[in-house]
C-alpha cells in the first residue's frame, strides 16, 4: 500500500511497547520513502535529487533531525480527503553545518507538486520561528508549484506567514533559498526577500507570470528557462547570486558560504586564526598589476586575490553588474566583504545595476557584523539619457545610504583614480570610513585633469592663437596642483599612501586595529532608504 493512502483502519491498535514501536518504524519508513516509486521515479527522470537526498547533502553526515514528519493536511473536497500523504509536501527540521546549527525546509515535488497548503505552511512558519528563536540561519530548499489551488485562500494565507517571517528575520539570522525546481507566482517573493538565492541550469525557474500568460497577454513567445531561469535571473535580472550546473556542487556552496557566516547578527563571523596564510606577507607583484595609465583596464580580481587569504574569495553575483565586484574572503583569518571597482567593465564605472549590487551587499555584510574593504578606482558614474531616466540618482543613493549607514570597521583603498560623486560614494573618509589608505597612483579629484581644465579655462583655451598647446599647459598645471597622489593625504582625506607591496599587511592590521569598533546609531523605528 502506497503512504499517501495509509488509513486509521489500516493500523490496528497493538498492545505493549514492542508492537508501538514496530508500528511506529513501519510509519517512519513510508515517510521516508515518499508518496509512491512511480512518483520517485519520475522525479528522478527529470534530473532531480529527493528533498531528502537535499537535506543530506546540506547537512553534516546523520545531524538532521525531522520536525513534524507525520504531519498531514486537514482539507476535504476535491479529492484531497482521499489523499493525506505524510509531510504534507515539505520536510522541516534542524542539524549541523560543519559543526553549527541551521534549520532547514526542502520542498517534495512529488507530493501535490510541492505546492503549498495550510499545513504545508505552517510547518514552514514553525521551522522559521525556531530558526529565530535559536539565533541560526535558515535554508529553504525550493522545489514546489506555488499555492495549493485545492485549499484556496488558506494556501493563501500561508504565503503571507512565510513573508512576514522573512522580513522579521531579515538582518537577525541569514537566509539562503536554494531554488532546485520551478518558483512561481507569489512563491518567488520569499527567495526575493532573503539574503542570497542559488539556482540550479535546467531545474530551477522563477518567474511571477509564466510563459502562457505572457504569451496570451503580450504575444511574447518565451520558454521557461528564457523567461526565469538561471542564467536569465543569473545575467539580466539580477536575483540569482549564484548558479550552478548541478545540485551537489550547488548545496556545496551553499555549506561553504555558510562557514563564512555568523549564526546570527549578535555574533562575529567564524575565523579561522590558523589559515597559515602569514598576516605580514609581502606581495610585490601588486607593484605591477595596475597600469598607471588611467586609461588602461585590467581585472580587479587579480588585485583581490594577491590580497586575500591564500588567494581565496566567494563571489556574489558574478555575471550581473560586472562593473563591480562583491566577494567574500578572509584577511589575516578574518571574514571581511569586498566592494570593488571592476575596470574590465565599463571602465569601472557606477551604473543602477552597480549601485543596486553593491548597496545590498553592504547592507547584508553590516547586517551581519562582517568587516567592508573598498578597493577604488572609479571614473565616476555612467552617463547617458537612460540611466538619468531609468534613476541613476536614486539607484546610486542606496549605496551611499547603504555605507553612511554602516557601523562595522571600513577601509577604503584607492588603487588608482577616484572621481567625483563616484569617489564619496565608494566608502570615503567623509561618509564614515573608518581608515582610507591609497597608493602612490592614486588620483582623487572631481573629474579628470582633461575636462577640469576644459571647464575651467575654457574662454582663455578658445582665446588662445594655438588652443591645444594652452588646453595641454592647463591639463598638466591642474594635475600638479590638485591631482598629485599626496593631495587628499595633505588634507587629511587619506591617512597613509602606502607601498602596493604592503597593502596585505596594511588591511590586516587595520582591521585588526579597527575589531571592538562600536558605533551606535540614533535612536529611530528604521530610517528611509532610497527606492
Amino acid at each position: 500500500m502506497e503512504p499517501d493512502t495509509l488509513t486509521a483502519a489500516d493500523l490496528r491498535t497493538p498492545e505493549g511497547m514492542p508492537s508501538r514501536l514496530a508500528e511506529l518504524a513501519m510509519i517512519r519508513e513510508r515517510v521516508a520513502a515518499g508518496p509512491s516509486s512511480k512518483a520517485t521515479i519520475a522525479h528522478r527522470e527529470k534530473g532531480k535529487l529527493t528533498a531528502r537526498q537535499r537535506l543530506e547533502l546540506l547537512f553534516d553526515v546523520g545531524s538532521f533531525h525531522e520536525v513534524e514528519a507525520l504531519r498531514r493536511h486537514r482539507a476535504t473536497g476535491f479529492g484531497l480527503e482521499n489523499r493525506r500523504p505524510y509531510t504534507d509536501g515539505v520536510v522541516t527540521g534542524w542539524g549541523l553545518v560543519n559543526g553549527r546549527s541551521v534549520f532547514a525546509y526542502a520542498h517534495d515535488f512529488r507530493i501535490f507538486g510541492g505546492s503549498l497548503g495550510e499545513a504545508h505552511a505552517e510547518k514552514i512558519h514553525k521551522v522559521m520561528d525556531m530558526a529565530e528563536s535559536a539565533g541560526a540561519p535558515i535554508v529553504a530548499l525550493c522545489d514546489g508549484a506555488g499555492a495549493r489551488i485545492q485549499e484556496g485562500v488558506a494556501a493563501l494565507a500561508g504565503y503571507g506567514g512565510i513573508f512576514q517571517r522573512n522580513v522579521r528575520l531579515s538582518g537577525v539570522v541569514p537566509q539562503l533559498s536554494v531554488m532546485v525546481g520551478p518558483c512561481a507566482g507569489g512563491a518567488a517573493y520569499s527567495p526575493a526577500l532573503s539574503d542570497f538565492v542559488f539556482m540550479v541550469r535546467g531545474l530551477s525557474q522563477m518567474f511571477i507570470t509564466g510563459p502562457d500568460v505572457v504569451a496570451s497577454v503580450t504575444g511574447e513567445a518565451v520558454s521557461h528557462e528564457e523567461l526565469g531561469g538561471a542564467d536569465a535571473h543569473a545575467s539580466r535580472s539580477g536575483v540569482a547570486a549564484f548558479t550552478y550546473d548541478d545540485e551537489e556542487t550547488c548545496l556545496s556552496d551553499v555549506r561553504f558560504l555558510l562557514s563564512m557566516l555568523p549564526s546570527n547578527n549578535r555574533e562575529l563571523p567564524p575565523a579561522d586564526e590558523a589559515s597559515g596564510d602569514p598576516a605580514d606577507r609581502c606581495v610585490d607583484r601588486l607593484r605591477d598589476l595596475v597600469p598607471t595609465d588611467q586609461t588602461v583596464a585590467y581585472d580587479v580580481r587579480d588585485v583581490v586575490e594577491e590580497i586575500v587569504d591564500h588567494g581565496d574569495y566567494f563571489e556574489v553575483h558574478e555575471v550581473w553588474a560586472r562593473n563591480v565586484v562583491c566577494a567574500l574572503a578572509r584577511l589575516g583569518g578574518q571574514v571581511v566583504g569586498i566592494v570593488a571597482n571592476q575596470p574590465a567593465h565599463l571602465a569601472g564605472a557606477l551604473d543602477i545595476n552597480a549601485s543596486e549590487k553593491a548597496a545590498r551587499f553592504v547592507q547584508f555584510c553590516d547586517s551581519f557584523n562582517i568587516p567592508l574593504v573598498s578597493i577604488v578606482d572609479v571614473p565616476g558614474f555612467l552617463p547617458g539619457v537612460e540611466q538619468e531616466h531609468q534613476g541613476i540618482i536614486r539607484h546610486g543613493a542606496k549605496l551611499l545610504y547603504a555605507y553612511c549607514n554602516a557601523t562595522v570597521p571600513r577601509i577604503q583603498l584607492i588603487v588608482r583614480k577616484a572621481y567625483g560623486g563616484a569617489y564619496i560614494v565608494m566608502d570615503s573618509r567623509s561618509v564614515g570610513a573608518d581608515l582610507s589608505l591609497a597608493w602612490p597612483t592614486n588620483e582623487i579629484a572631481v573629474m579628470g585633469a582633461q575636462g577640469a581644465a576644459e571647464v575651467i579655462f575654457r574662454r582663455e583655451i578658445a582665446a588662445a592663437a594655438v588652443p591645444e598647446t594652452v588646453r595641454q599647459m592647463r591639463i598638466a598645471e591642474y594635475r600638479a596642483e590638485l591631482m598629485h597622489p599626496y593631495h587628499a593625504a595633505e588634507r587629511g582625506l587619506v591617512d597613509d599612501v602606502i607601498d602596493p607591496a604592503q597593502t596585505r599587511v596594511k588591511l590586516i592590521s587595520g582591521l585588526r586595529m579597527l575589531q571592538r569598533k562600536h558605533r551606535p546609531l540614533p535612536a529611530r523605528k528604521h530610517g528611509n532608504q532610497p527606492q
